[in-house]
C-alpha cells in the first residue's frame, strides 16, 4: 500500500510531528533508567538544592554552628576547642565538669554529660569514655575515633562545650564575704566573681591580686571603691585562677585624743594630721611635744618623733603613715621614759574601735 501525502501545509505538519516524536523518544529512555533503588543519597542531582539535615543556627560563631574542624594540616590552625574565649590548652576536663557533646549533622547524638569521679562520661552508641585529665581538643578526638572505629558515623566531627568547670574552679581568698572555690560557669569576669562570693568585707582593701597558672607574676589591680566607676579593671577570670583580696591597712591613733580608733584605709594613704582629725583631734591635756609614731617592721618596733606643733603651724611637712602604724599622743605631765612609750601605745591599740576610712 502506498501512502500519498497531500501537498501544501500537510507536509509541514508531518515534519513537526516527526520532530516531536523524536524528542519524546530521546527523553523517555533517560527517564526510564532512573530506578528508585539506584538513587545515590550521598549526592545531590545537578540543578536541585540539598535539604539541610538541621536548621542552621542563628549565631555567626563557627564553634556555635558546630562546623567541622579542618582535616590534617588545616586542623593545626583552628582552635575548635575554644570554650568561652578560653584556649582549650589551658583547660583540662575533670570530675564534676558539665559538658555538651555535639556531633556535626547528627543531632541524635547531642549529649549533655557530667564527668564522673572516675573521669568517665557516658555517650550514646560508644558507652563510657574516659575524658578526665584530657584537654577539650583531646577529648574531641578520642570521641571521634570511637565513633569512627565502631562504624557509627563516617568522618565524625565532634565539638565539646564546657558549661561548668567545677574541677578547675576559681579560688576566692581573703577579705571576701564567702571565701572558697567557685566553679567557673560560662564566661566570668572579676566583678561577677566578687559578687558571687558575697562581695568585699568592711575591712577589705581594693588592691586585688590574681594568681594565674603558668604565669610567674600575679596580676595586681587597684579597684575603685565603686566598681561601676571603672569597668576597665573588670578583667576576665580563667579556670584555676586564685583571687586574693587582702585586708586594708589599719592605722591606730591612741592616747590623749578625742576618739581613740583604728582607721582602716581601703584605698589611698593617710597622714598624721588627717589621722588626728579623724580621731577627734587632741585633747586639752595632750602633750603636743611628745607625739610618737610606732612603726612595726620585719625587724621589730621602731619609734619616730612627730613635730606636731610645727606641723600645725605649717612649719614642718605632714608625715605619711604606713600600714599598722600607731600614732601615740601622750598625756601632758606623765612621766614617760623612752622604753615605756612602746608598751603604753601597744596596750592602748588593742582596745580601740576600727573605723573604715575612705580618703
Amino acid at each position: 500500500m502506498v501512502l500519498r501525502l497531500p501537498r501544501g501545509r500537510s507536509g509541514l505538519s508531518f515534519g513537526v510531528g516527526v520532530f516531536v516524536f523524536a524528542a519524546v523518544a530521546f527523553h523517555c529512555p533517560a527517564t526510564a533508567q532512573q530506578q528508585p533503588g539506584d538513587a545515590d543519597h550521598s549526592t545531590v542531582p545537578v540543578g536541585q538544592v540539598a535539604t539541610p539535615i538541621v536548621n542552621p543556627p542563628t549565631s555567626t560563631s563557627a564553634a556555635q554552628q558546630n562546623l567541622p574542624r579542618a582535616d590534617s594540616a588545616g586542623d593545626k590552625n583552628l582552635d575548635a576547642g575554644t570554650t568561652g574565649g578560653i584556649n582549650s590548652s589551658l583547660l583540662k576536663l575533670g570530675a564534676g565538669d558539665l559538658i555538651d557533646v555535639n556531633v556535626y549533622n547528627v543531632p541524635e547524638l547531642t549529649t549533655k554529660a557530667r564527668v564522673g569521679n572516675s573521669g568517665d562520661i557516658y555517650l550514646p552508641l560508644i558507652d563510657y569514655v574516659h575524658v578526665g585529665e584530657l584537654t577539650v581538643e583531646e577529648a574531641q578526638r578520642m570521641i571521634e575515633k570511637r565513633l569512627a572505629d565502631g562504624g557509627f558515623v563516617r568522618n565524625p566531627h565532634v565539638t565539646i562545650f564546657v558549661d561548668e568547670s567545677t574541677s578547675q574552679g576559681v579560688t576566692m581568698l581573703g577579705e571576701i564575704g564567702r571565701p572558697g572555690i567557685y566553679p567557673d560557669v560560662g564566661d566570668h569576669k572579676l566583678y561577677a566573681m566578687i559578687s558571687q562570693a558575697g562581695g568585699f568585707t568592711p575591712s577589705a582593701a581594693r588592691k586585688v591580686s590574681i594568681a594565674r597558672r603558668n604565669q610567674t607574676e600575679s596580676i595586681n589591680l587597684d579597684l575603685p571603691r565603686n566598681l561601676a566607676d571603672d569597668l576597665s579593671k573588670d578583667v576576665e577570670v580563667l579556670p584555676g585562677d586564685t583571687i586574693l583580696v587582702p585586708r586594708a591597712p589599719i592605722i591606730y591613733v591612741v592616747g590623749d585624743v578625742g576618739r581613740p580608733s583604728g582607721l582602716l584605709v581601703d584605698n589611698g594613704t593617710l597622714t598624721v594630721l588627717q589621722a588626728l582629725a579623724l580621731a577627734g583631734g587632741t585633747n586639752k591635756t595632750a602633750k603636743m611635744g611628745g607625739v610618737r609614731i610606732i612603726h612595726k617592721g620585719p625587724t621589730g618596733l621602731s619609734e619616730q618623733e612627730v613635730p606636731l606643733k610645727k606641723m600645725l603651724r605649717a612649719q614642718a611637712p605632714d608625715i605619711t603613715l604606713q600600714a599598722d602604724d600607731i600614732l601615740f599622743v601622750p598625756v601632758s605631765g606623765a612621766k614617760a621614759v623612752a622604753g615605756a612609750t612602746f608598751g603604753a601605745a601597744l596596750s592602748l591599740a588593742t582596745a580601740v574601735s576600727i573605723y573604715a576610712i575612705h580618703p
